[in-house]
């Protein structure tokens, strides 16, 4: 099995996949690199992996999930927000499927390593 990424949005305030959050992927790699932007589709999730098979490499690896504008658009707007950008760093070490989801809402989220 070749090793690859992918996420999954959810709003918990109301209930339903967080559609046209703009997602980056960042390598960790001794220095700070950007690899991909994306954005959820209608499900919350990006069209394909963010990390593909064929790019996969072990390593530590950065998603951050641009909440802040996306809350400016689907919830009431308070300044200054309690969210903005939400790091998760994380690291990838075996040839697998990893798959982390974040739960947001205006006040708080959650992540974990998904199936």
């Amino acid at each position: 099995m070749a090793g690859f990424l992918t996420t999954h949005v959810l709003d918990t305030a109301r209930g339903r996949p967080a559609a046209g959050m703009r997602i980056t992927l960042y390598a960790l790699d001794g220095e700070r690199r950007a690899l991909r932007e994306v954005v959820t589709n209608d499900d919350g999730r990006t069209d394909g992996p963010i990390l593909p098979q064929g790019e996969f490499k072990a390593g530590r690896y950065e998603l951050v999930f641009h909440v802040g504008e996306w809350l400016d658009g689907h919830h009431q707007a308070e300044t200054p927000r309690f969210l903005d950008e939400v790091p998760i760093r994380f690291g990838m070490a075996e040839d697998d499927h990893y798959h982390v989801p974040l739960l947001v809402s205006p006040y708080g989220y959650s992540t974990y390593r998904g199936s």
